[in-house]
């Protein structure tokens, strides 16, 4: 069994074990729905981690360059690719690492589809659309708030594909349920309908969180297999990133000092919300502690504390939590689910050392992947 205390504090763990009952799920579902089923790196992009993802799942999509190489060196075959635009310096890169292209406007498409017909090997080339619909409440997080850079209305793409556009392509879930993306797909239909015989697939992009304790996986599966019982010609693509690695680790930190004012008790943390849990202060959201209980405000009365990161930003801090016993410099503090949107998103702020990056293999040996030191951060800077 795992002993934290005996962990090099920073450090993200990510459990072999729970990894493996995710995409278990993630690729049963594939199956009985026969749908495509990839990885979306924008959410977990470990890939040391990569050999034991590829035994159930083998492609992966891709928003920029550098992950379109990851996809082709690391998981061994080309990417879905989209990207918000695309550069003359880095679409060549695209060609060479991708089977799917898709584009946001018409203006890139027909700036970089006569580089796609001219390319070594075949790509199929889709555009993005925005049903103009999105349960999410985050607008952060929202694509398809009004004005959105991101995918084409239906009053932009007008009534027909322009000609080598084979697949059509949507986003609007975040870590959403299977009636989110019920719903969504009644606005696609009545949106873009009489285009969906015209094509060969259809991306549903990411969001799906089917690996959430709550999610209805069954109603997922049926609805799947009945959308494409009426559209029996199309290949359909889901591309999550959080469900395959959700609740699958931590981020293991230490206290370093406990501060107090204006009555309020702080733990400063050799880790930072800023820089290694950004969606903490971006959602935001409070996350789960190990042996702690999230409380709704402070009460001096217990022994209640104030999680602080070790950076100079002074908003770096999320709620409150309740202890058994006080806090004390050298207790450990385990952050829990901490693996999916941390280190794709985490900075060098500050020059704070990052995290470890390690694997619990499930016979109990603890892997350290990666360990960061002053080079790391001294070679981005310049």
């Amino acid at each position: 069994m795992l002993v934290f205390s005996e962990i090099t504090s920073p450090a993200y763990v990510i459990e072999e074990s729970l990894l493996r009952r995710n995409l278990a799920l993630i690729r049963s579902v594939k199956d009985r729905a026969g749908v495509d089923i990839i990885l979306a790196f924008k959410a977990f992009a470990m890939w040391k981690a990569f050999p034991i993802i590829r035994e159930y799942i083998g492609c992966s999509t891709a928003s920029s360059p550098w992950e379109a190489r990851l996809a082709v060196e690391e998981m061994g075959s080309k990417a879905h690719t989209y990207s918000p635009a695309y550069t003359e310096r880095d679409f060549q890169t695209i060609l060479d690492c991708s089977s799917h292209i898709t584009f946001n406007s018409l203006a890139q498409f027909e700036r970089f589809y006569p580089k796609v017909l001219c390319n070594k090997s075949p790509i199929s080339c889709g555009l993005r659309i925005n049903p103009e619909y999105s349960e999410v409440e985050t607008d952060l997080y929202n694509p398809a708030t009004p004005g959105s850079r991101l995918g084409l209305t239906c009053e932009a793409l007008g009534g027909d594909l322009p000609e080598g556009v084979e697949g059509l392509h949507f986003h609007t879930l975040c870590e959403s349920s299977s009636f989110a993306l019920e719903h969504t797909l009644e606005q696609v239909e009545a949106k873009f309908g009489s285009l969906l015989p015209k094509i060969k697939w259809l991306n549903m992009g990411g969001g799906h969180l089917m690996t959430r304790k709550d999610y209805d996986v069954e109603h997922l599966i049926a609805l799947l297999k009945n959308f494409k019982a009426k559209y029996p010609k199309l290949k359909i693509i889901l591309e999550p990133g959080a469900a395959f690695v959700w609740q699958t680790g931590v981020l293991v930190s230490t206290v370093i000092d406990v501060v107090e004012s204006g009555g309020i008790k702080t733990a400063v943390l050799d880790v930072s919300f800023s820089c290694h849990m950004p969606d903490c202060l971006e959602m935001p959201y409070q996350p789960v502690v190990r042996g702690a209980e999230i409380c709704e405000k402070y009460d001096s009365g217990k022994n209640v504390y104030r999680l602080g990161g070790n950076s100079c930003l002074s908003g770096d801090y999320v709620g409150f939590w309740t202890f058994d016993k006080p806090l004390a410099a050298g207790d450990r503090i385990i952050f829990e689910d901490m693996i999916h949107y941390t280190t794709v998103k985490t900075t060098m702020f500050n020059g704070i050392p990052h995290p470890d990056l390690c694997l619990l293999h499930e016979d109990g040996t603890l892997e350290t992947y990666r360990r960061f030191g002053y080079e790391d951060y001294k070679q981005r800077m310049s």
